[in-house]
């Protein structure tokens, strides 16, 4: 076997060389073949490329030709930016201040019932149950009367028992009166029976010893008998006197027993709510235990705790009497105050009068001040809650006024006293006192002059010193746009 190789490529070889021959052939075939596809394949090559750079050409070509075509734009006047806000116009006001503050309707009148005497529970009134109202004058409830009845009986029978011992013991006393009379008569007679016999016995010696010893004992008794007479008509008046004051005590007796009676029935004082109930028909009770809490909502009255500074500065206090010095707070105005309900403040609104200061509490460095509501005057609509007892409401009570002020809307003012002021077209940031804020208002007064034109549009961080675009307020105070 013989091998060959031509072009790189390795051939078989047989021995037969016929076969040789004819396989030389078929390679030569092939690799013109190949010679061909690879001419081929670079002239293409060679052609992608020239059309390539033919395309390059002709793109700079073009743009060099626009780029010749091309006229500078003419130069245009870009104005600065300009922060459009509105401004309000300064001046100087007098603004009656209103103090707020929270509380909680109570009650003016709440009283807690105890029973009086001890007793059963007979009877209670038919609604006493807890949230109801009972009219003033009914009955709330009786306590068994039946020993009290008893003792009663008692008691007026020893009246008339002393007072008949009073009139028996003056009808002896003056039966008395009349018998000392004939005894000191008969003490008398035997007196001078006594001193006759005695006469004639010693002068004219008539009679004897014995009729003498005779007329002295009948005159000692009748002595004794005058003595002892007279010692009960001394007697007497002490006697009566006494019946008379054991009388006044029976009186007093029945009278307390009459009380303890009446006080077996206990009535409404006013018309009442009742707040608690611990009392049952067939109850034992006792005097000192509450069987029953009642409130009259007729008059209701809120306390409200407001600051201490605010109580000084702007609550209406009347002038105080210098003659009647006081180490406490004067008396108030009693100016008309408005109240809401928290949980529906956009309802209804009661009045109520400012009537007094409570109290001042120290750690809190407050002053609460005591609101006086007349129920029946603020009914609320048909479709509304009234103002009961326990209820949470906002206050607002008119206090004096601050004059040379100036009011600005509350953002206006920044944690640290600043405002920001429209200075011609320029933005500025100047340093203000505010003395007050009240609502979405706060009142200024220093750092501003009258005609100041203050940037009431929030702004978040604004640089002082940029342009602004605004419209001039027509009057002072007055914000373009605004209705008021």
């Amino acid at each position: 076997m013989f091998c060959s190789t031509q072009a790189g490529r390795v051939y078989m070889c047989t021995g037969d060389i016929g076969g040789q021959v004819s396989q030389n052939n078929s390679n030569q075939d092939d690799n013109l073949t190949e010679v061909t596809e690879y001419m081929h394949g670079k002239h293409k090559l060679i052609v992608r490329i020239f059309l390539s750079m033919a395309i390059l050409l002709l793109g700079v070509m073009a743009w060099w030709g626009l780029g010749a075509l091309r006229k500078a734009p003419m130069p245009a006047e870009i104005p600065p930016p300009r922060l459009k806000v509105d401004v309000k116009a300064l001046r100087l006001e007098e603004v009656p201040v209103s103090i707020f503050g929270y509380g909680n309707v109570k009650a003016l009148d709440s009283l807690a019932l105890t029973p009086k005497v001890a007793g059963e529970v007979v009877y209670l009134h038919p609604n006493l149950e807890v949230g109801n109202v009972i009219e003033k004058g009914e009955l709330l409830y009786r306590i068994d009367q039946r020993d009290y009845l008893a003792a009663q009986k008692q008691a007026k029978a020893q009246v008339e028992r002393l007072e008949l011992t009073i009139k028996l013991l003056k009808r002896q006393f003056e039966q008395m009166g009349s018998r000392i009379a004939t005894v000191r008569r008969t003490r008398d007679i035997a007196l001078e029976e006594f001193k006759i016999d005695v006469e004639l016995l010693e002068k004219k010696d008539v009679g004897s010893q014995s009729m003498v010893n005779l007329s002295e004992i009948s005159y000692q008794k009748a002595h004794d008998a005058f003595e002892q007479v007279e010692q009960a008509m001394e007697l007497f008046p002490m006697r009566i006197h006494e019946a008379e004051i054991g009388l006044e005590a029976a009186k007093a007796a029945s009278e307390m027993v009459a009380l303890s009676l009446e006080r077996t029935e206990e009535y409404a004082p006013f018309t009442a709510r009742v707040q608690h109930k611990q009392i049952e028909v067939g109850q034992a009770v006792a005097p000192g235990i509450i069987v029953l809490l009642l409130a009259n909502d007729s008059a209701l009255e809120l306390s409200v705790s407001i600051d201490s500074r605010d109580a000084k500065s702007w609550l209406p206090f009347r002038t105080r009497n210098e003659s009647k010095p006081l180490n406490w707070f004067g008396e108030v105005e009693p100016v008309k105050c408005k109240i809401k309900w928290t949980e529906d403040s956009d309802s209804y609104e009661w009045t109520g009068i400012l009537d007094r200061v409570e109290r001042f509490d120290q750690s809190s460095r407050t002053v609460t001040v005591a609101l006086r509501i007349e129920n029946d005057v603020n009914s609320p609509p048909s479709h509304g809650l009234p103002l009961v007892e326990g209820m949470y409401c906002s206050v607002e009570i008119p206090g004096t006024s601050i004059s040379n002020v100036y009011r600005l809307p509350r953002w206006t003012v920044s944690y640290d006293g600043f405002v920001y002021i429209a200075d011609g077209e320029r933005l500025q940031r100047r340093a203000v006192n505010a003395i007050h804020t009240q609502g979405e208002e706060t009142y200024v007064d220093e750092g501003l002059s009258p005609g100041d034109l203050i940037v009431v549009t929030r702004l978040v961080d604004p640089l002082p010193g940029i342009l602004l675009e605004y419209d001039i307020p027509e009057t002072p105070g007055s914000v373009p746009g605004d209705q008021q």
